[in-house]
């Protein structure tokens, strides 16, 4: 797998939107109904849950300091302000990604090589008086469902201070490319958001024609496979994993892996998000 060489990118937001002059008008949609995902995919969104679409979840990144790839498609997050967490979507046109190596994925050497480019990376963000990153394990160790194609993995890591953090990261394969969905929670309650993500999901489809089960020969393919989605690779191009949060890139020189952690400002989402939706700073 080759992985060039790229700088050390740190992305940062606020915590809280400012000013109303601030806040995007973002058309919230609540459960239940059906939402599009862009023009590849759509999903049943729940009652409790509101949706905001492509054009409104790249309006809120810029509002919260964090770059915009045009990638983003939707994101999701419940009503409730007892709640937290939020799903991410972007969608990659990559072309069509084989699954031959669903039995073939090292999980020992893939943490090796993200934990060894992590600690190099690590240089660079001292230097820049950046806190350093720990991999500490899997939370969840990559497996890939071969009746959903879907390919699921945690990261479990530390910053300098101790703090935990978990990366928690689905890849749907469809026949042009995948859809990116990243679960943001905070670690100790990833647990019980976990389960109301998978429960979310089931209502996931892609769109007639855009299934991978539609492949067709001559369609575009991909460069790279499972393992690289994980490690980082040609797939580094996925960000946006730290809506509302600091998102911290990190790629190893050498041919090493990438990591991708977020540390997620939690208060501040739940702040940021209440104040788009027009409830109170308590919200």
């Amino acid at each position: 797998m080759n992985v060039r060489r790229a700088t050390l990118a740190v992305l940062s937001c606020s915590l809280a939107l400012g000013s109303s002059a601030q806040q995007p008008a973002v058309n919230w949609v609540t459960g239940p109904g059906v939402v599009a995902l862009g023009d590849q995919a759509e999903i049943s969104l729940k009652a409790g849950h509101a949706f905001a679409n492509g054009k409104d979840t790249q309006a809120l990144m810029g509002a919260m300091g964090n770059s915009v790839s045009g990638r983003e498609v939707g994101l999701i997050r419940p009503s409730s302000k007892d709640e937290d967490w939020i799903l991410v979507f972007d969608y990659h046109s990559v072309g069509f990604v084989k699954d031959d190596e669903k039995d073939k994925i090292d999980k020992d050497a893939l943490l090796k090589g993200i934990s060894e480019g992590t600690e190099e990376a690590n240089k660079a963000r001292k230097a820049k008086g950046i806190p350093g990153l720990h991999v500490t394990g899997w939370y969840e160790e990559p497996h890939y469902d071969q009746a959903t194609h879907n390919l699921v993995w945690a990261l479990r890591a530390k910053d300098d201070a101790g703090g935990e953090i978990v990366n928690y990261n689905m890849r749907i394969l469809g026949r042009d490319g995948y859809m990116s969905v990243t679960l943001v929670d905070e670690p100790g309650k990833l647990a019980a958001s976990k389960p109301t993500a998978d429960r979310v999901m089931a209502g996931f489809n892609y769109k007639e024609g855009k299934r991978y089960a539609e492949f067709r020969q001559g369609d575009k393919m991909a460069q790279y496979g499972l393992a690289a989605l994980i490690a980082g690779g040609a797939g580094a191009a996925a960000l946006k994993l730290g809506l509302f949060a600091s998102l911290w890139k990190v790629i190893a020189k050498g041919g090493k892996a990438i990591i991708l952690l977020v540390i997620a400002g939690i208060a501040g989402l739940r702040r940021a998000i209440a104040a788009a939706m027009g409830r109170g700073k308590d919200a």
